[in-house]
C-alpha cells in the first residue's frame, strides 16, 4: 500500500513542476488558494509544532493573517522493548500565521505556535509542557501566476511558487523530556536552527481545483548535540468551491499527504527507533464570507512505520479562522 501511495505522490507532484510556464501576471483570482495549499512540516510528533501537510496558505486571496489549532494525536512505546506498554500522547498547538505579498511575485509566509503538550505514562502519572515553539519564516517567488479573470474563468489557471526559509528554535528543547519515552518529539521546539525548500503548485478550471506540494527539511544540530532527521513532505488536494451569493461560498476538499523521516543523531551517532514514514488521508471544508476564512479538516494515518513502529500516529485535526486584508 505504501508503495502505491508514494509512487501516486510523488508522480502527481513530478507532473505539477513540469507545468507550462507561458502563463504570466498577478494572482488576483480570489478562490486559486482557497483552503488548498500545502505548505507545512513538522518532527514527529510535532515538536516543530507545524502539522505537518495540514495546509499554510488559504482564504481568499494571498493575502491573509489568522489563527489556526491544530491538534495531534499519538501513542508511543513507554520503554525500547517491543513489548513495554502505550502511553498516549496530546500535542495541541495555537498558531498565529499570515501570508504577506511583497510586490507582485513574491510571498512571505509567517507562522508562530503555542504548544501546549500532554502525556499519561503506564503508572498514570503525567507529563505536561506548554509555551512558544519555533517560528517559521518562508519566502516564495511565483514562477507562474494566473492572468487576472472573473472566478468562473473559461481557461484553466496555474500558479507555480518556488522558496525557501527558516524555522528558528524560539521553542526550548529539554534533554529530561527524552527520558522514558522512545518518543524524542515531546518538545516545544528542535533547539537547533532548520532550513526549508518548497515547491507548491495549483490549477484551477471553473470551480474546480487541485494543488500540489514538495518541501524538505535540513535539519541542524543543536546546542546539546542532538539532531533531528531531515524531512520530506508531499500532498495532494483536490477541492470544489460552491457560491451560494456574492458574499458566501463552501470549500469541500480531499487530499493525501505523506511524510518521510530520515532518523536522529545523538554525539553524531544515530539513535535507534527514530524516522520512518507515514501516509493519510485528508479531509477539510472551508466556508467564506467576504474577507473571513473558516476552515475545519482532518487527518487520519492510511499507513505508517514511525520509528521502528514504537510511535504511531492517530490522528490529526486542523480549525483556523482567517481575515483577507
Amino acid at each position: 500500500m505504501k508503495k502505491y501511495i508514494s509512487f501516486l505522490l510523488f508522480l502527481v507532484v513530478a507532473s505539477f513542476l513540469r507545468a507550462n510556464e507561458s502563463i504570466n501576471g498577478t494572482n488576483t483570482d480570489p478562490c486559486i488558494w482557497a483552503g488548498t495549499m500545502f505548505e507545512d512540516f513538522c518532527d514527529t510528533c510535532g515538536c516543530g509544532g507545524n502539522g505537518g501537510s495540514m495546509g499554510f496558505g488559504t482564504g481568499l486571496n494571498n493575502n491573509f493573517i489568522g489563527l489556526r489549532y491544530i491538534g495531534q494525536k499519538y501513542r508511543s512505546r513507554d520503554g525500547i522493548f517491543a513489548n513495554s506498554p502505550w502511553i498516549n500522547e496530546n500535542f495541541n498547538t495555537v498558531q498565529v500565521w499570515g501570508n504577506f505579498p511583497i510586490g507582485k511575485r513574491v510571498l512571505v509566509n509567517t507562522l508562530i505556535p503555542f504548544h501546549s503538550h500532554n502525556r499519561r505514562f503506564s503508572d498514570n502519572s503525567e507529563q505536561t509542557i506548554s509555551g512558544i515553539g519555533d517560528a517559521t519564516v518562508l519566502a516564495y517567488y511565483q514562477l507562474i501566476a494566473p492572468l487576472p479573470d472573473s472566478i468562473i474563468s473559461i481557461k484553466p489557471k496555474h500558479i507555480l511558487q518556488l522558496g525557501g526559509g527558516v524555522k528558528a528554535p524560539t521553542g526550548s528543547f529539554k534533554e529530561e523530556n527524552l527520558e522514558g519515552s522512545v518518543n524524542p518529539s515531546f518538545q516545544l521546539g528542535t533547539g537547533s536552527w532548520d532550513y526549508i525548500l518548497a515547491a507548491n503548485y495549483g490549477l484551477t478550471h471553473r470551480n474546480w481545483g487541485i494543488s500540489a506540494l514538495v518541501n524538505y527539511t535540513i535539519k541542524t544540530e543543536n546546542s546539546v548535540s542532538y539532531l533531528f532527521g531531515n524531512q520530506w513532505n508531499l500532498a495532494v488536494n483536490t477541492f470544489k468551491t460552491y457560491y451560494l451569493s456574492d458574499s458566501w461560498s463552501f470549500t469541500p476538499q480531499l487530499g493525501l499527504g505523506a511524510e518521510f523521516f530520515e532518523k536522529n543523531k545523538e554525539f553524531g551517532l544515530l539513535v535507534n527507533d527514530t524516522g520512518g514514514d507515514v501516509y493519510f488521508g485528508r479531509l477539510g471544508l472551508e466556508a467564506n464570507y467576504n474577507r473571513f476564512a473558516l476552515g475545519i479538516s482532518s487527518m487520519l494515518p492510511i499507513a505508517q512505520n514511525l520509528n521502528n513502529g514504537k510511535v504511531e500516529v492517530k490522528n490529526r485535526v486542523m480549525l483556523y479562522l482567517n481575515f483577507n486584508i
